[in-house]
């Protein structure tokens, strides 16, 4: 028959790991969302310049000024929309992140 005093030690031992395997999951988890955002950032640069790059190209073999005042104005307007579904999608990743975090810590969970 073991001992109290074994039977403690042993129960904290066995809380000491499941805490060590809650932090050393949290931070593998931390690391796979910040490649997660990294790579979404890298994805909204990337069709920002896209869209940059095709507005100066229509910009380029315009006739008139009026024109090009409606080439600067469509893609000012374009470029809004996209920096408000993309700030959007960043908040809500973010979110999904801070969502699944707090679900790792619940009480009671093994």
């Amino acid at each position: 028959m073991m001992a109290k005093g074994e039977k403690m030690s042993e129960k904290a031992a066995e809380s000491v790991k499941k805490a060590g395997k809650s932090l050393k999951d949290a931070a593998t988890n931390a690391a796979g969302n910040a490649a997660a955002l990294n790579n979404k950032v890298i994805d909204h640069a990337e069709a920002n310049t896209r869209a940059a790059f095709a507005a100066m190209r229509s910009a380029a073999s315009v006739k008139s000024v009026s024109d090009l005042a409606k080439i600067q104005t469509d893609y000012v307007k374009e470029q809004g929309a996209r920096s408000m579904t993309q700030v959007k999608e960043v908040g809500d990743l973010i979110a999904q992140f801070g969502r699944d975090a707090m679900a790792a810590w619940r009480p009671g969970k093994d």
